[in-house]
């Protein structure tokens, strides 16, 4: 079966090239003027990004099956198809969000995409292997100053003002080893502090509009179920990331208050991802799974070693037949099928009014 889809990605290879730089770089049509999206964080929302720098492979996803579902080759995705961005790109009649580190790209029309698999909201999470948000942030004040030159201030700062900055950052930084360091609360403030400044350096530049959501259940993962996470072996247990995604979620939740009632103009919609997540991991027949604990693709109890693919540090791997059927495509990603599910909650509930301009 696997080899049989290898073929098949070499067939679609260059046709879903074509499509993918269509979407990115053309105006196709898209005359009327739409708010711009710009996405920050790690694995998630990460378009391929991770393909430009030098990682390692625990950090990358530019192999098969990788996007097998809908690109029908790797895109770089930590999934078998489209992520949550792609999908409120889609809503917000927007081309696919280009990465950053995309060669040639010079268009920021309808946004860019920072995000680099594994990072985390602190520099010193997989430090030198993956792009922090302090180097996103970095990487979006070079774009916003391209742009006061490509399009002079006053309509650079219209583009800016009225665009949407969507970021999922965190997950990393609690299973990373400084979190056994300090206290929950002490380590919770420094991740927290981190996503305020990275709020308030956009908020600075003009930017108003900010998509944010819970941390997912990373305790409740494939990838949590059995081992410690991915490189390391003095981490926080699985109890201990349980309790800091939980304490983050009520921090940031009060953060995203308080900084309302104190930036001007400042708008938020949050994601529960927490929630939502962890009821298709429970009861994946009624969002209609087959199974929300296993992983389509890896290896071991839960297929719960991050081997999918098989260029990683352990080769071997199982995968499913149908990865519509699962919650998870690997140990620690959604299936498109989940990050359909969860956009279209995000969209309906009020993440569409913020693209409203």
């Amino acid at each position: 079966m696997a080899a049989i889809r290898f073929q098949i990605y070499i067939l679609a290879f260059c046709a879903g090239l074509v499509i993918q730089s269509s979407c990115c770089n053309g105006h196709s049509g898209l005359q009327k003027k739409r708010a711009a999206l710009f996405v920050f964080g790690d694995s998630l929302y990460d378009a391929g990004n991770n393909n430009y720098i030098n990682t390692t492979t625990d950090f990358q996803a530019s192999w098969f099956p990788y996007g097998e579902t809908f690109f029908r080759y790797p895109t770089g995705r930590f999934s078998d198809g489209r992520t949550i961005p792609d999908f409120i790109a889609e809503y917000a009649k927007l081309p696919f969000i280009p990465v950053y580190l995309q060669p040639g790209l010079n268009d920021y029309t309808y946004g860019v995409n920072f995000a680099s698999g594994g990072a985390g909201a602190l520099v010193e999470t997989y430090q030198g292997s993956v792009m922090d948000l302090k180097t996103q942030v970095s990487q979006f004040k070079k774009v916003e100053k391209q742009l006061r030159q490509k399009l002079g201030d006053a309509e650079a700062y219209t583009l800016v003002s009225e665009a949407v900055y969507i970021i999922n950052i965190g997950n990393n930084d609690y299973v990373s080893p400084l979190a056994t360091n300090t206290s929950h609360e002490e380590y919770v403030g420094w991740v927290i502090g981190n996503v305020t400044s990275w709020i308030e350096d956009i908020y600075q530049k003009g930017g108003r509009k900010f998509a944010l959501s819970s941390l997912a259940p990373f305790a409740s993962m494939p990838l949590m179920r059995t081992t410690q996470p991915a490189g390391s072996t003095t981490g926080p247990s699985r109890k201990e990331v349980a309790a800091l995604v939980k304490l983050h979620n009520r921090v940031l939740a009060k953060v995203l208050l308080k900084l309302k009632k104190e930036l001007q103009g400042f708008k938020y919609s949050k994601l529960n991802l927490y929630n939502y997540l962890k009821e298709r991991i429970n009861h994946p027949l009624k969002y209609g799974f087959k199974e929300g604990k296993m992983a389509c693709c890896g290896s071991g109890a839960y297929r719960g070693i991050y081997s999918c693919g098989g260029k990683r540090s352990v080769t071997e791997y199982l995968l499913c037949d149908n990865a519509t059927e699962f919650v998870f495509f690997d140990c620690a990603h959604p299936t498109e099928r989940v990050n359909k599910q969860l956009s279209k909650l995000w969209w309906s509930n009020n993440l569409k009014e913020l693209f409203e301009v």
